[in-house]
């Protein structure tokens, strides 16, 4: 049966809801979801204090939640089938929303950390669902506004997420960035009861019985859980020099290969491995996990330069994110209707030969003497392109794909981006600490007593510091150690200009990937019979 012949049921079925109000409503769900992935990053250290917890101790906090997001992800469209779409949705949004009061009132670590649990899985079914919702809820050719939409969420929320949680910590308590999220999850649960319908194919599928995948499960679970915990622990503890590190590696691999060749061959896959067959659908996912490397690396990137080497506090260096934000707001949609006009590639292309243009300029703008607005231009041109590649890969991910399998798609597609936040945030990490060290080395190999330029800065910073009332044992020490810090700023300043160069790169070999995709024709009724 063609791809033509089976949508054609579900392009007659129309929500009964204005499809729009549905749109907003569920994108509502999936921004509190998304903001608190990112939110409370910067309320570690008042956690820890709170709680009498180590600093490495609170960071379970951010673990915790990512581990048990990126389980349910992959197999949110295996629930759909099990418990109905809405129903799930529903369950999702309840379940983030009581663990968020949990969250808000726990009273040791252990207990925030089982919340946070508890909240990462609820929070995993809602983001591939407002996706799915959004493709069945709006026909191909309006998918790329409705996924613009979407966007919002996915692209600004972990921009905004650092600023107004450290508002938020720094006014209140950090137990707010919880306490948000109860008003905004009782209004989106009301109103997605009152307007969200499922479609009469998922109705039909949700009825027939379903055996649970133990071995999927497990394997699924296995995986993901030390693929996550090794990459966010990895660089804390040395990477492979870790014995932790090396089981969590090896776990990751054994358990995530034999959970793709298990479910390649097992008749109701718990992850539907088999779509990545489709070469469309396989290139969307490769983009989308380069877009959330991107996204997070260059959101790690600049705040952590601005605070550590420039000494800005966590609002400002937040407020120089939020102008990027702000932007993709108003562009988004604009991308969006573009969708329906031009080829889906071709816009890809543009937002990753844009992407691969701003980190070049990073690389030769980017320096410890950039004033507040220079460092905001940089993160706009680091940042704008991403919603040229955001939203046309989300559609073209579709391209070629029974409807049936909107809620499977979905689940993989958000599942592949959050991986590439988790691998992103952790190859930058590493690159910046082990690429300072390299050049912490070369730059002190001009430090020794043979250099005339370091006698005559040595003898200069002396003198200063003795006029200023030093004694001349102290002042030399002292003039010593500025030297020395002047050098790993410098050394630190050279590591984050290294890794825009090889950031650059990655986004040039993405748009010559980006000519993967499918053709496909923009006008209405044009992607229905694409293969």
């Amino acid at each position: 049966m063609s791809a033509a012949a089976i949508a054609l049921p579900q392009e007659v079925w129309r929500p009964k809801a204005n499809p729009w109000l549905i749109a907003v409503v569920v994108s509502l769900a999936a921004f509190m979801e998304v903001l608190d992935t990112s939110i409370a990053n910067v309320a570690l250290p008042h956690i820890a204090g709170n709680l009498g917890a180590s600093n490495d101790q609170s960071t379970w906090v951010l673990t915790s939640y990512l581990v048990a997001n990126a389980i349910v992800l992959p197999i949110s469209g295996w629930l759909v089938t099990i418990f109905g779409r809405k129903r799930f949705f529903m369950t999702c949004l309840t379940i983030f929303t009581v663990s968020s009061l949990l969250c808000g009132i726990a009273p040791s670590l252990g207990l925030l950390l089982f919340f946070r649990i508890l909240q990462g899985a609820g929070g995993g079914g809602l983001q591939p669902m407002v996706q799915a919702i959004l493709a069945d809820t709006f026909p191909p050719e309006k998918r790329g506004l409705a996924f613009s939409l979407y966007g919002i969420t996915a692209v600004c929320a972990p921009a905004i997420g650092p600023t107004l949680g450290g508002w938020m910590t720094d006014s209140y308590s950090w137990r707010w960035i919880f306490f948000i999220n109860l008003p905004v999850g009782i209004a989106a649960l009301f109103l997605v009861y009152k307007l969200v319908e499922d479609p009469p194919y998922l109705k039909r599928v949700a009825k027939g019985g379903i055996k649970l995948d133990y071995i999927g499960f497990s394997l699924l679970a296995l995986g993901v859980g030390a693929l996550q915990i090794m990459l966010d622990k990895g660089q804390e503890d040395d990477w492979f020099g870790s014995h932790f590190i090396v089981t969590l590696a090896i776990t990751a691999a054994v358990c995530l290969t034999a959970l793709v060749l298990y479910e390649w061959f097992h008749k109701d896959p718990i992850v539907d491995v088999r779509l990545f067959k489709n070469r469309n659908f396989a290139t969307a996912n490769m983009m989308l996990f380069m877009v959330g490397a991107m996204a997070f690396a260059t959101t790690v990137l600049m705040p952590e330069f601005l605070q550590t080497i420039m000494g800005y506090t966590a609002e400002n260096a937040g407020l120089v994110l939020s102008a990027a934000a702000i932007l993709l707001l108003f562009e988004l949609p604009f991308v969006g209707r573009l969708t329906s006009v031009f080829q889906l590639r071709y816009l890809i292309a543009f937002g990753w030969f844009g992407l691969a243009i701003g980190m070049y300029v990073s690389v030769l703008q980017f320096n410890q003497e950039m004033s507040f607005g220079h460092a905001t231009w940089l993160r706009i041109v680091q940042y704008v392109p991403l919603g040229f590649v955001f939203v046309p890969t989300t559609t073209a991910a579709y391209i070629g794909i029974q409807r049936e399998k909107s809620n499977a798609v979905a689940g993989l597609v958000n599942f592949t981006r959050n991986i590439g936040s988790s691998v992103g945030t952790s190859v930058v990490t590493t690159i910046i600490a082990r690429r300072s060290q390299f050049h912490q080395i070369a730059l002190g190999d001009h430090i020794n007593p043979y250099s005339t330029q370091f006698r005559n800065t040595l003898n200069g910073l002396t003198q200063q510091l003795n006029h200023a009332g030093l004694s001349l044992p102290d002042a030399q020490r002292q003039a010593l150690a500025r030297i020395y810090a002047g050098l790993q700023s410098q050394a630190s300043t050279l590591s984050y200009i290294d890794t825009y160069w090889i950031l650059s790169i990655c986004c040039a070999c993405m748009f010559f990937f980006s000519f993967l995709l499918v053709k496909n024709d923009p006008r209405p009724g044009g992607n229905v019979s694409l293969h």
